[in-house]
């Protein structure tokens, strides 16, 4: 049973990687090292040594990876183009926020082997159905486990298996089910038994009991059962006829009960994994929302310090840094800008230690991959501490390598009076930055190029709350501007804010301010409806306190519920705030931007994040979910004794009425298959706002619990019904075949 076939192994490039190859691991100029890499066996796993590192190995998986870049595409393999021509080196990019992994081959024969034969792999690993995936993972273990490599597995092997599998069992259960597989009777099990062996192991009594109560017969669900399933307990009412008849169509693997037109308890179970019967409405997982409202009526998926590796005091700034927010359907970008020593702007963290890159290399970059993961529009958000002189150059750049992707005049020649949609500037690039005038001035040569200081402030990125208000602030210095820089901004002038009355008397919807998160919670204290109403007519970005020196984030919801678009987040930073933002925007095609409820884009809404239910339309939920089980969820400790304690743990995050969180008890000693049969109830105030967090921990009762996974959805994104959720890394990155499953439930509260 081996799931790659003869077919893949046969392929020559693939050939070349498992005979292995000699390839120069680079990770700066001066680091140039050559590793030994070869694909192993299973055709997923790439192993690499040093000549000299002993015992010493590395692996990583092809699922792990998400592209292969073929010549000088990264600041790393750029840096040494001269001693290395481009047919010989190629990047590994990985998911989520490891770094790339840049290669050097001795020939160009051997790069293509590799470029051609990892671009297989991934392709085949993105798209294997349901049952082959559950064949590699089968296969996995096998090859794991099997440690002295003789295609066999003894009793020895299936205990140490066990432990690696995060299974508790007693030895006496572990060897009734071995001899039970060992059908020759031989002391060993080969595949064919092993996968029978596994199939036991991993058999689902609570899959098994759903099924028992719609199937007659026990052993299969009739066309009419599936679809009294789907209509009493998936809440699928009318369509559930046409789904049932397509979900055998899809799951069911023996052709036998397909042409009854029947599910066997195996088909059943592969649906309720599968991303249909995942907790996630699959309508909404593509663009499913109206992109034709105007900007301010969407939150968009905003980066912080985009050039940001790491933290704001020694971090290194990188391209790779705007490649990866962009990657995660980021739309706005930030670029702080600097003097170069040598006339060409640079961005960096100014007044630290971080590394520089060059303006124009951002702008490059930026235009390469703008429109990858979304077609709508992005802003890109500049901080100017430049000259003049270099203002002007920086103009140059934008207009040189952006073209026509630069939105530099009115869609239809007038002075709006809301902002265009996303729909409208679509493959279009937007600069925030200050503006000498307005639009309507825009052919009035009589302007100045001169900005008040309250317009400078507007641009400045750095929390000073001491100072933030002070009189001497209002002092009227005049800071020179760029003509050329400032012609190319139309859409988003960046402006003081000078409160709530002043913007709706004098305020234009093109004018945008910036607020600290200390400033933008102390508005929402005193202000909330007027802050709310404010963002139906106009952009607001939110930044992380300067203190932040660490890179951490705020929590995105405050600042959500308050109707602010440009949340800006430390993207670099992986936890809770990443995972919110993770599962706001995973919704509507993942393309950055999320229609805010109907009563956050009426400019004369009365809606108060502190008092929801004085809203028009109050309608309270009550979510109900039964945690039933988990599955295979992944080792805390390596260590081979070792085996997690896991609890669940629901957060729900959205107006402060709705924050909240319960978990269940701890189960000992069982990663692979604990059942917890436990129910959380909550009540959710504002639904359109809520976003449900599932957390996944090893209890420990000397120190804090340690993370296993989590998945975040916004609550207007959950089907109810029996479903499974697929875990996430700590990174936002898959983790299969690790999972829950639950129950849930959604009703109005009476």
């Amino acid at each position: 049973m081996d799931p790659e076939g003869s077919r893949i192994q046969d392929d020559p490039y693939i050939q070349v990687m498992m005979a292995g190859s000699t390839l120069r691991k680079v990770k700066s100029r001066s680091w140039k090292k050559n590793r030994y890499f070869r694909l192993l066996e299973d055709g997923l796993t790439i192993w690499y040594k040093s000549r000299w590192a002993g015992r010493g190995h590395s692996t990583f998986s092809v699922t792990d990876l998400e592209a292969v870049r073929e010549g000088h595409q990264s600041e790393v393999l750029l840096s040494i183009a001269e001693e290395f021509p481009a047919e010989l080196c190629f990047t590994l990019v990985f998911h989520g926020r490891q770094g790339n992994l840049d290669l050097v081959a001795e020939s160009p024969d051997e790069a293509q082997a590799w470029i051609q034969g990892v671009r297989m792999l991934i392709h085949k690993a993105q798209t294997m159905d349901e049952k082959e995936r559950l064949d590699q993972w089968v296969w996995d273990w096998f090859h794991k486990a099997d440690k002295n490599k003789d295609g066999k597995m003894n009793f020895k092997e299936v205990k140490k298996l066990l432990k690696m599998m995060n299974v508790e069992m007693n030895e006496d259960h572990a060897l009734h089910l071995f001899t039970m597989a060992d059908k020759s009777e031989s002391g060993s099990l080969e595949i064919e038994q092993f996968v029978f062996f596994y199939k036991m192991l991993t058999q689902r009594d609570e899959v098994w009991k759903v099924f028992q109560d719609y199937s007659e017969d026990g052993e299969k669900l009739m066309l009419e059962e599936l679809q009294s399933f789907l209509s009493v307990e998936q809440h699928e009412g009318e369509q559930s006829a046409q789904h049932a008849q397509e979900l055998i169509e899809r799951y069911e693997p023996s052709e036998t009960a397909k042409k009854q037109g029947a599910m066997s308890l195996d088909g059943f179970q592969m649906y309720l994994c599968s991303q249909e019967g995942s907790i996630f409405k699959p309508e909404h997982q593509d663009l499913y929302q109206d992109m034709s409202q105007p900007l301010s009526h969407y939150f968009i998926s905003s980066s912080h310090n985009t050039y940001l590796l790491e933290d704001q005091l020694r971090g290194q700034s990188s391209l790779e840094a705007y490649i990866q927010a962009l990657k995660r359907g980021c739309r706005c970008v930030e670029v702080d800008c600097w003097d170069g020593s040598d006339g060409d702007p640079v961005v960096y963290h100014g007044h630290t230690l971080t590394s520089k890159i060059l303006f124009k290399d951002v702008i490059s970059t930026l235009k390469e991959y703008a429109f990858r993961a979304s077609e709508f529009p992005v802003i890109l958000s500049i901080e100017n501490h430049c000259s003049v002189e270099q203002q002007t150059v920086m103009a140059q750049y934008l207009r040189q390598i952006l073209g026509d992707m630069l939105q530099t005049t009115l869609l239809d020649g007038q002075v709006p009076q809301q902002l265009p949609s996303p729909q409208e500037l679509k493959g279009k690039i937007l600069l925030k930055a200050k503006k000498i005038g307005g639009l309507e001035e825009y052919v009035d040569e009589t302007c100045t190029d001169e900005v008040s200081d309250e317009e400078e402030m507007a641009n400045c990125d750095a929390e000073m709350a001491s100072t933030e208000d002070s009189p001497d602030k209002k002092s009227k210095a005049k800071s020179k501007m760029s003509r050329e820089l400032s012609d190319l901004v139309v859409y988003c002038k960046s402006v003081h804010f000078d409160g709530f009355e002043h913007a709706r008397s004098h305020a234009k919807c093109y004018e945008i301010s910036s607020f600290s998160e200390s400033k933008a919670k102390k508005l929402a204290k005193e202000a909330g409806t007027d802050f709310v109403q404010y963002n139906t007519r106009q952009l607001s970005r939110t930044y992380p306190s300067g203190l932040r020196t660490d890179s951490s984030n705020y929590n995105p919801q405050d600042m959500w519920s308050m109707g602010c678009q440009i949340v800006a987040l430390n993207f670099q930073t992986a936890g809770l705030e990443m995972d919110l933002n993770d599962g706001l925007f995973r919704q509507n095609g993942c393309c950055g931007y999320v229609i805010k409820p109907d009563f956050m884009r009426d400019g004369n809404t009365q809606f108060s994040p502190d008092k929801p239910e004085e809203r028009e339309g109050y309608k309270p939920l009550r979510l109900s979910i039964q945690v039933i089980s988990g599955q295979q969820l992944p080792k805390v400790n390596q260590k081979e004794g070792s085996i997690v304690d896991p609890l669940v743990r629901v957060e729900i995050y959205g107006v402060p009425q709705d924050q909240a969180k319960d978990e269940t008890s701890h189960i000992n000693n069982n990663g692979f298959n604990p059942v917890w049969n436990e129910t959380l109830d909550f009540t959710i105030h504002t639904p359109e706002l809520a976003l449900v967090c599932f957390v996944v921990e090893d209890h420990d009762k000397a120190s804090r619990n340690d993370f296993i996974g989590q998945y975040t959805l916004p609550f207007m994104c959950i089907q109810p019904g029996y479903r499974h959720i697929h875990l996430l890394s700590k990174d936002g990155t898959a983790i299969p075949p690790s999972s829950l499953f639950v129950n849930i439930s959604i009703s109005e509260l009476t």
